[in-house]
């Protein structure tokens, strides 16, 4: 269980062991894109978050613990929740290149996911103050909420307002 609350290590990672966490999560994302298997980002996300819900509770209870910094399996959701909001579509467009054709669509995600990951606005800090396992994945789960709905939305702006303008 402590492989899966840490990410397979990536929370041992200093400093910043969420931010390395997503980042490894959107390499991971974009490689299985790249690879051709665009639905393992939200399969993933489906995955990480099972596990999440059931390693975390044990993991606390044996570090003592309410949200140690190397618990990570959050992130991992939240980011492909996040991801999950460009790559169905860009999938569905047959969109070939996510990596550096399409680069808005896994930056904006990873961007916006941190940004609320470490603000914590509204729902995000509402779940986090729990100080439970279920607020230690809730809080992830959030932001991944918000940072895929504010890629959707930023990506409608561009296309529908800004691109335009430009030619």
């Amino acid at each position: 269980m402590g492989q899966i609350a840490t990410f397979f290590g990536a929370g041992f990672l200093r400093p910043a062991s969420g931010t390395w966490a997503s980042a490894i999560t959107v390499a991971l994302a974009v490689g299985a894109y790249q690879a051709g298997w665009a639905l393992a980002v939200p399969a993933g996300f489906v995955v990480a978050t099972v596990l999440g819900f059931w390693a975390v509770p044990p993991y606390l209870r044996a570090t003592r613990g309410e949200d140690p910094s190397e618990v990570v399996i959050d992130e991992v959701a939240g980011q492909l929740l996040a991801l999950s909001f460009t790559v169905i579509p860009l999938w569905r467009h047959e969109v070939p290149d996510l990596l550096t054709g399409a680069w808005p669509g896994w930056v904006v995600p990873f961007v916006l996911f941190r940004l609320f990951d470490i603000w914590k606005p509204w729902l995000v800090g509402r779940a986090d103050r729990r100080g439970d396992a279920a607020g230690v994945m809730l809080d992830d789960l959030w932001a991944g909420l918000f940072a895929g709905i504010g890629s959707v939305a930023l990506a409608g702006v561009w296309h529908g307002l800004v691109q335009p303008w430009l030619g």
